[in-house]
């Protein structure tokens, strides 16, 4: 019998079709009360991203109100200009975020690590499950709006930059994710549940083509309000 896992891959479009790919590239119309919290209400609500499915590699662009760019791994972070000239550099990222609350504001350079890390967690899972490292179990499924989800207790590995060690993947009957919830680490631990809509077939692997993320009650149900991140994605690519 197949594993959970094993089933979310298939039912993504399997493991092999994944790899013949190296890049994904969308464009991302993005919402909610995150960005207005950190200071960059506008920084980021159209623009692109490319991800390496490689290894940890995420760039976004433009960022508003200039075309420069983000260049985004766990180690270093740079924006640049459309010519490739760093304006900006944070290294050892994850440090400057110690003692950071919801509320706290950011630079640049933390919001192209936040970003990049959330968006390449998003766009390669579930096929970054069977990573070197991480470390997946099937635990009790959920019961959520009169549907039955199965669900994976997953804990990444440090060299994974990601919202926290442990994380919950929640799948639909039919394999494809559905939920996700996580601790975000950088900003007060803050639970959330992230849901995935309107999945579509993209080169012959499922995309979610809106998430919505909602705070995480301490009964494992999602507050309605607020509305934490919206993200509207379109124009998908692989290379």
């Amino acid at each position: 019998m197949k594993n959970l896992l094993d089933i979310a891959i298939e039912a993504h479009g399997g493991m092999e079709q994944f790899q013949k790919f190296s890049y994904l590239t969308a464009k991302l119309h993005q919402g909610g009360v995150l960005w207005g919290l950190k200071g960059k209400a506008e920084v980021l609500v159209d623009c692109y991203v490319k991800v390496d499915l490689k290894q940890e590699w995420v760039s976004h662009w433009p960022f508003a109100p200039t075309d420069n760019k983000s260049a985004f791994t766990p180690g270093r972070v740079t924006i640049e200009t459309p010519e490739g000239a760093i304006v900006e550099e944070l290294l050892d990222p994850r440090k400057s975020f110690e003692g950071y609350e919801m509320e706290t504001p950011w630079s640049n350079p933390q919001v192209a690590y936040f970003s990049g890390y959330t968006m390449w967690t998003y766009l390669t899972s579930p096929f970054i499950l069977k990573r070197p490292g991480v470390v997946c179990n099937e635990i009790e499924p959920w019961q959520e709006n009169g549907e039955t989800l199965r669900r994976l207790h997953v804990r990444f590995p440090d060299e994974i930059a990601t919202h926290s060690t442990e994380q919950i993947f929640y799948f639909n009957k039919d394999g494809i994710l559905y939920r996700h919830d996580y601790e975000v680490d950088i900003q007060g631990k803050n639970a959330a549940a992230r849901y995935l809509l309107d999945p579509l077939k993209v080169d012959g692997i499922v995309l979610p083509s809106k998430m919505r993320i909602f705070p995480r009650k301490p009964d494992n149900t999602p507050l309605p309000e607020p509305l934490i991140v919206s993200v509207d994605l379109s124009e998908f690519h692989f290379d």
